[in-house]
């Protein structure tokens, strides 16, 4: 039995993110991953301690953690493709689907039931969180990238913008409010010496 699962997880680190812009910082998806999972348990932890949501923070970040493992097999598939129309959605997500499944089936079968939800998110409570730390991923980069001058995301980063606008989550809301401001500050703004 082939057990390459975390063989191929490792492989996360290969996967370049935003192929059709010009970067100033490359991207992968295992580093955007981590900083999904970091930005969906925050997330959580504001919904729980601050609104009284019933959610795990833990489970959010490990969903984030998986939550572009498919693209080990598929790729990154650019956002203006990937959402051109309604077809196009539906037929890569198949795709992820499948690729998902391809996954699982490298693990043990014993351990297939406890990856399966990780990889193929069907809560839709903890998938509403990791949809805005993606979306809120996304925007961070679009920040970065605009302060080293980088001019080729601000379109992304003004459509972005207002997506998280729109997100009903009031815990979205409390994170742009009270954290992103200091992603503008440079190091020595961010007082990490006091």
């Amino acid at each position: 039995m082939n057990k390459s699962f975390f063989a191929l997880i490792s492989r996360m680190r290969y996967i370049g993110r935003w192929g059709l812009m010009r970067n100033s910082v490359s991207e992968n998806i295992q580093e955007h991953s981590h900083m999904v999972a970091v930005l969906a348990h925050c997330l959580a932890i504001i919904a729980r301690d601050i609104y009284g949501k019933d959610i795990d923070p833990d489970r959010c970040s490990t969903v984030a953690l998986y939550h572009d493992a498919s693209e080990i097999i598929t790729g990154d598939l650019p956002t203006p493709i990937k959402y051109h129309d309604e077809r196009i959605q539906a037929s890569y997500k198949e795709i992820e689907r499948r690729a998902n499944e391809r996954l699982l089936s490298l693990l043990p079968d014993e351990l297939r039931a406890s990856y399966d939800p990780l990889l193929n998110d069907t809560d839709e409570q903890v998938h509403a969180y990791v949809k805005a730390a993606d979306k809120l991923s996304a925007y961070i980069k679009c920040i970065e990238e605009r302060k080293a001058g980088n001019n080729e995301f601000r379109s992304a980063e003004a459509q972005i913008y207002e997506a998280l606008k729109a997100n009903p989550l009031p815990e979205l809301q409390y994170f742009m409010e009270n954290f992103i401001p200091s992603f503008e500050q440079t190091l020595d703004d961010l007082g990490t010496m006091d």
